[in-house]
């Protein structure tokens, strides 16, 4: 099992969770937290050990948020979109992607764990530019992760009758 499929599962991500996630809301609601999590994370600097609170107040957000918001009437949207193709991702080895998707998440995943790497030692070292610039390339790694899922989706979208039913 991969990272992506072990983070799935401990998310709890049933098919009801997922309908749910593909709401713009919890898409761009869970974007937006990543600067929270940053500052929670370089909070240790300010608040030592206690900065555990707010590291796990984002965590438990990012539990709730894809059970939080209602599923979507329309799911022809970019957030939408990048949901299912993040389903396409984790399904890849019951329905085959095309090499070039499979290359280009690669891509943009290690640029965003790369990103995490660096976020995370600046954090620990108490180093701004290492937890500055890894946090920005954690963040823009992800985004274009989501990105490119929403191009998988587009092309995969044909082929399984499951990924079709998705699109309202």
């Amino acid at each position: 099992m991969g990272l992506a499929e072990a983070a799935e599962r401990a998310m709890g991500m049933s098919e009801a969770v997922w309908a749910r996630h593909a709401s713009p809301w919890s898409v761009w609601t869970r974007i937006a937290t990543f600067p929270f999590l940053m500052l929670a994370l370089w909070s240790h600097v300010w608040i030592g050990w206690w900065a555990a609170v707010p590291v796990a107040l984002v965590a438990a957000w990012s539990w709730v948020n894809p059970r939080l918001f209602p599923p979507p009437r329309r799911t022809d949207t970019w957030p939408s979109k990048g949901t299912f193709g993040e389903r396409v991702w984790l399904n890849r080895q019951a329905v085959p992607i095309p090499l070039h998707h499979r290359r280009a998440a690669q891509v943009t995943l290690a640029i965003s764990g790369l990103g995490t790497v660096s976020m995370l030692a600046g954090a620990v070292l108490a180093e701004p530019i290492s937890f500055l610039a890894g946090g920005v390339g954690a963040f823009l790694g992800k985004l274009w992760f989501v990105d490119r899922m929403v191009w998988l989706y587009e092309d995969m979208k044909d082929a399984d009758p499951a990924y079709r039913s998705w699109l309202r």
